[in-house]
């Protein structure tokens, strides 16, 4: 089980992340109800709340965070040299302000997803990528966990100018991991999300859609409708 308040090394935690038998050329699953019981459930501190909503005909992600921080991991091998590209939409409630995203007490998030990559034998040799919707940090920045060299941050969104309305965000993990970590060819073992605050004890919700890897960097678009709890 996962710890996060007191928090260990942020690897540590994701120790349990990375798979060791997934098939390779995998995709992660949907967020229908059925599609949930794929993601398996990990806390750090108490319960964030996960569930399947509708945005029209699409069934996606619906978190919702009060001071709490857990989130939902798929571990998977995947194929990079034929799916580099991992397209998401996200949109949140608010954002955390007058934080700060580089310390550990600042370290939450009302959207995250993170990419963890194997780098060795042991179940320790591991690097992580978090794309994050920050709260003060601005849009395009990136800074080193707080907590342990292996962990990167990339603030895809920032603050609450673009709050409540789908966006679509695309990455190239191969180019990513190169860049941040001088992995050109990164061994991705897990995908996961959370929306968490138990650092500052605020409170959020957030909603995640179409989380798919893909050989183009050809976005395929957002939900045209909003989540019915909004």
């Amino acid at each position: 089980m996962f710890c996060k308040s007191p928090r260990p090394l942020l690897l540590g935690l994701l120790l349990g992340w990375v798979a060791t038998g997934a098939q390779a050329g995998s995709q992660p699953p949907g967020f229908t109800p059925s599609d949930l019981e794929e993601w398996e459930r990990e806390s750090f501190h108490d319960l964030t709340r996960y569930l399947s909503v509708q945005a029209g005909n699409t069934a996606v992600l619906f978190a919702q965070t009060q001071g709490a921080a857990s989130g939902l991991v798929w571990e998977g091998q995947v194929d990079l040299a034929a799916t580099p590209w991992l397209h998401w939409c996200w949109q949140v409630s608010n954002t955390y302000p007058g934080i700060d995203e580089t310390t550990r007490e600042g370290d939450d998030y009302p959207a995250r997803l993170y990419v963890v990559a194997s780098t060795g034998f042991f179940r320790w040799q591991v690097q992580a990528l978090n794309y994050v919707w920050a709260s003060e940090q601005p849009q395009g920045s990136a800074w080193p966990s707080a907590f342990t060299e292996r962990a990167h941050l990339l603030a895809l969104r920032s603050g609450p100018t673009e709050i409540n309305r789908w966006l679509p965000e695309s990455r190239h993990l191969q180019k990513d991991f190169a860049r941040y970590f001088n992995n050109s060819d990164p061994q991705i073992q897990a995908l996961a999300i959370m929306t968490d605050a138990d650092n500052t004890g605020r409170e959020a919700e957030a909603w995640y859609s179409r989380l798919h890897l893909s050989a183009t960097g050809e976005h395929p678009g957002c939900p045209s409708h909003p989540a019915e709890n909004q």
